[in-house]
């Protein structure tokens, strides 16, 4: 976003707020809010397309967008979660609906990779995800059955046997095609990497957006006839039943994404430079004081 990605929807709107995830107290709350009251300490994520982020010391976020924070959680803790873990809800519960028993392959171990490999575990999936060497002791703790290092080794060679789901966070056609080909007949392939916003960047957004839906429509129909799969993109969005699920998960001590380092607010400018530069390759939180 800082470098322009989405500019077809936010350039119109500048300046904004950077930031999706959130863990508070709640300050305020709106007349028709029933299920949050002032002095609640809670935690949740705003829309990807939220121009006031939560870069700040105060936010705006809906009811839905929002739930109470369990107290053996704490924020820097709790701010890690929502909109990973949303995002990997979507895919394996709204779009591949996962069941007890079923495979789910995790192309990408990182924050999504992650909160999705604890959501299939809990649901009594048997998880394989392929990382980096620096991510495989961490996704197998997660609950992972099988680690697979894509830098060592060769994915088709090592990982046997099909799948029910595939999640690929990457989104390359390299992984596309290996996440197809591992797939079951009437399996679920879902990616990350839509392009919806990058070709509404590129083409405007009233020409880009249906350009986007035609190409989505055009890979859906040729999956379905070559492979007998569902194709998806797949992207967060917000959903109460959901994050009721996810807390109660982190509750329970079986969800969370380990963070990496924390930098006081103030210190934006320096937590982004210390990402871009790969310095840290986890989660990173900002605090207020």
């Amino acid at each position: 976003m800082r470098s322009g990605y989405g500019r077809s929807i936010f350039e119109p709107l500048l300046p904004l707020i950077l930031g999706r995830d959130i863990s508070g107290e709640v300050a305020a709350i709106g007349g028709s809010v029933r299920s949050l009251r002032v002095g609640q300490e809670v935690f949740g994520a705003l829309h990807p397309t939220a121009v006031r982020g939560t870069y700040a010391d105060y936010a705006i976020l809906s009811e839905d967008e929002l739930t109470t924070k369990p107290s053996s959680v704490t924020h820097v803790e709790a701010s890690t979660i929502p909109f990973a873990a949303l995002t990997a809800w979507r895919a394996l519960k709204s779009t591949a609906r996962i069941a007890r028993g079923q495979r789910l392959l995790v192309l990408g171990g990182g924050a999504v990779g992650l909160a999705a490999i604890q959501l299939a575990v809990a649901s009594g999936c048997h998880v394989t995800t392929t990382c980096g060497s620096q991510s495989v002791e961490r996704v197998l703790a997660a609950g992972a059955e099988q680690a697979v290092d894509y830098t060592a080794e060769d994915i088709e060679l090592v990982i046997k046997g099909q799948f029910d789901a595939v999640l690929d966070t990457i989104g390359a056609p390299e992984t596309e095609r290996i996440g197809i080909n591992f797939l079951k007949r009437g399996g679920h392939y879902m990616t990350l990497q839509g392009e919806a916003a990058s070709m509404a960047d590129r083409y405007g957004f009233f020409l880009g957006i249906p350009m986007a839906t035609a190409l989505l429509l055009k890979k859906q129909i040729q999956y379905r006839s070559s492979h007998g799969i569902e194709y998806s993109w797949t992207y967060m969005r917000a959903d109460s039943e959901g994050l009721h699920e996810i807390r109660k998960l982190l509750e329970a001590g079986k969800l969370k994404i380990p963070v990496d380092k924390t930098f006081p607010i103030t210190q934006v400018i320096q937590a982004h430079e210390a990402k871009d530069k790969k310095l840290i390759l986890g989660k990173v939180v900002l605090e207020v004081d």
